[in-house]
């Protein structure tokens, strides 16, 4: 009798335990936290599909309020053609070209200007500087800030982009005869320079370089 009492007992004990351990496992289960569309999940580690490029959405540029319509149809246009293209690191970087370009016009530096201007414009820099080292000239200039950097006109002409800046920025001028004597100009009184630039790139090429394209008052 006593045998058998205990034979019950480890069958029951043993179903004790199976139950358990299936309870457990399904308690334990339903306890996971249930994704919300806050988590990512198992979405984030599938991959999304790649769209062909005439397909791809258009990443927003958000920073074309106020511009005209003409202006903002051509910035939307390159950056639907140029997935690398962002406005605002545009005009950065036109900003700091803009310095560079006059810095090297002012020193003479024949090579910086090749890297950064077209043909024509290059050519333009490189007569100036040549008539200014004819006449024993040379340019103590001083960019002194840049007050506004703004989109003029945007456009996409085929595979080329051009965008024209307008800059404000306050320069002061002198001009110095081959003595070193000072001949035109003051560093103590800068002068309000409003310009138009424009920019231009094959967004077809490799690089991410904007070459200067054309010079003009504004």
């Amino acid at each position: 009798m006593i045998y058998e009492i205990v034979i019950l007992a480890m069958i029951a004990a043993f179903l004790g335990l199976r139950l358990y351990s299936v309870l457990g496992r399904r308690a334990e289960h339903e306890e996971e936290p249930i994704p919300n569309r806050f988590d990512a999940g198992d979405a984030a580690k599938t991959p999304k599909p790649v769209l062909p490029p005439g397909q791809q959405t258009v990443r927003p540029q958000r920073e074309l309020a106020g511009y005209p319509p003409a202006t903002e149809r051509g910035v939307r246009e390159i950056a639907a053609a140029d997935r690398r293209f962002d406005l605002l690191t545009f005009l950065d970087g036109a900003r700091a070209a803009y310095g560079m370009v006059l810095e090297a016009f002012w020193r003479g530096d024949k090579a910086e200007l090749k890297h950064l201007c077209d043909d024509d414009v290059y050519k333009g820099f490189s007569d100036a500087i040549d008539a200014r080292e004819a006449a024993g000239e040379t340019l103590d200039n001083r960019l002194i800030r840049v007050e506004d950097t703004t989109v003029h006109s945007a456009t996409l002409d085929g595979r080329i982009a051009r965008i024209a800046v307008r800059f404000v920025a306050d320069i002061a001028t002198v001009t110095r005869d081959k003595d070193g004597n000072v001949i035109a100009g003051s560093l103590d009184d800068a002068v309000e320079s409003r310009d138009i630039w424009t920019f231009k790139r094959d967004i077809t090429a490799a690089g991410p370089d904007w070459l200067l394209d054309e010079t003009d008052e504004g």
